[in-house]
C-alpha cells in the first residue's frame, strides 16, 4: 500500500523533479534506505514501476559516480539500472526497476536456485574482468588499502578496548608492503558485490541474469576482491563447498594458477575484512546504526581463515595481538 510522503524541503524538491517526467502522478513509497544518506522510493503506474533514487548532496552524496558506472556497466551488457531520468545537482535518478529478488532472499525462498546464482555472478565479474577496465577510476592499490585496513584499529579496537596508534601503525608497515606484492590493479571492481546488492533475473541471459546495484564506488582493483565480497559475505553464510566451487569456476574460465588465484584471495580478503571490521564499528558507535555489530562475528570468521593462509604470516601474528575477538563484551561495547 502506498505511503504519502510527508511534506519537507527534500520532499517538495522530490515532487518537482519528478513533475519533469511522466512519472509525476505515480503512486510512490519508500523501499529502502543503506549505509549511506541515499534512500530509495518505488513509484507505480499502473503496471509499470520505476525507483527513485535520493542522494542529498548537503549530506555528501554525489550521483555522478553511480551514472558513470551504471553506463559503463549497461555498455557491457551486464544488468545495472537503466536511467530513466536525472537532476544531478540535487542528487535525484529515477531508475529502471530491476525488482526485489536479491540473491539473499531467493536462496532462502529456493535454495535450488543458489548454485544457479552464484555461478552466474562469477559469469558477470568474467565479463567484468575481460573487458577493458572503466576509464578514470582510482587505483585501489596498497596506499589507499592499507589506511583502510587500519580502520580495523581505528574504529573496531578503539572503540572497544582503546586506541592504539602504536600497533596501527605496526600493522600498517607490515601490511603495505603485502598489499603491495599481491594486490594487482588491472580489472575493474565494483567493491560491495554480494549477496544484498545482486538481484535474480532468470527471464534475462547468461552474466545479464545479474542485477547489480550499489557500485558506485568502483575502482580499479584486484580480480579476487569481488570475488571476495561474494563468497566471504558480511551478511550470509556462504556454503564453503559453495564457495570452493566458485572459486575453481573463476580460475578455470581463466586459466590461473589456483594456488596462486588464492593467494591474492586471502591477502585481499584479510584488507576487506579488516576494513568491514572497521566500518561496521563506526556505524554503530558514530552513526548509531547498531545492526552492524551483529554482522561483526560473521566478518571476524572470514577474517581467521584468511589469516591462517601463509602468505598473511607477516600481519597474522600482529591482528590476533592487537584486535580483541568479539565476545559478547566486546559487540556490547561497540553497542552502547
Amino acid at each position: 500500500m502506498s505511503e504519502t510522503p510527508s511534506e519537507t524541503p527534500r520532499e517538495t524538491l522530490k515532487q518537482a523533479f519528478l513533475d519533469t517526467t511522466p512519472w509525476a502522478q505515480a503512486e510512490r513509497w519508500m523501499i529502502a534506505g543503506d549505509a549511506s544518506n541515499r534512500k530509495y522510493d518505488r513509484l507505480r503506474m499502473g503496471d509499470d514501476t520505476a525507483i527513485l533514487m535520493d542522494a542529498p548532496p548537503e549530506k555528501g552524496e554525489d550521483v555522478a559516480p553511480f551514472v558513470a558506472v551504471a553506463d559503463y556497466l549497461t555498455g557491457l551488457g551486464l544488468s545495472a539500472p537503466k536511467i530513466l531520468a536525472r537532476d544531478m545537482a540535487r542528487g535525484f535518478l529515477l531508475l529502471e526497476d530491476l525488482g526485489d529478488d536479491l540473491f539473499a532472499r531467493v536462496a532462502v525462498a529456493d535454495p535450488a536456485l543458489e548454485t544457479p546464482m552464484y555461478r552466474a555472478a562469477i559469469d558477470a565479474l568474467i565479463a567484468l574482468h575481460r573487458a577493458d577496465p572503466m576509464p578514470g577510476l582510482a587505483a585501489y592499490d596498497a596506499g589507499v588499502m592499507t589506511p583502510l585496513a587500519a580502520l580495523a584499529y581505528d574504529w573496531y579496537l578503539a572503540e572497544s578496548l582503546g586506541a592504539r596508534p602504536d600497533a596501527r601503525a605496526e600493522f600498517c608497515t607490515a601490511m603495505g608492503p603485502l598489499l603491495a606484492g599481491h594486490a594487482a590493479t588491472d580489472v575493474t571492481i565494483l567493491r560491495d558485490y554480494h549477496a544484498e546488492n545482486l538481484l535474480w533475473l532468470p527471464h534475462r541471459d547468461d552474466a545479464a541474469r545479474v542485477g547489480l546495484l550499489d557500485f558506485q564506488d568502483a575502482m580499479l582493483g584486484d580480480p579476487a576482491y569481488d570475488l571476495v565480497s561474494l563468497l566471504m559475505d558480511a551478511r550470509r553464510d556462504v556454503p564453503p563447498a559453495l564457495a570452493d566451487e566458485m572459486i575453481g569456476y573463476y580460475t578455470q574460465a581463466y586459466g590461473l594458477d589456483r594456488a596462486a588465484f588464492e593467494t591474492r584471495y586471502h591477502v585481499v580478503g584479510a584488507q576487506r575484512n579488516l576494513r568491514i571490521l572497521g566500518v561496521f564499528a563506526r556505524l554503530s558507535r558514530r552513526d548509531g546504526k547498531k545492526h552492524y555489530v551483529d554482522l561483526i562475528p560473521r566478518v571476524w570468521d572470514h577474517l581467521m581463515v584468511n589469516l591462517a593462509h601463509p602468505a598473511l604470516a607477516p600481519v597474522a601474528a600482529l591482528i590476533k595481538r592487537d584486535l580483541p575477538a568479539p565476545d559478547a563484551q566486546i559487540l556490547d561495547r561497540l553497542r552502547r
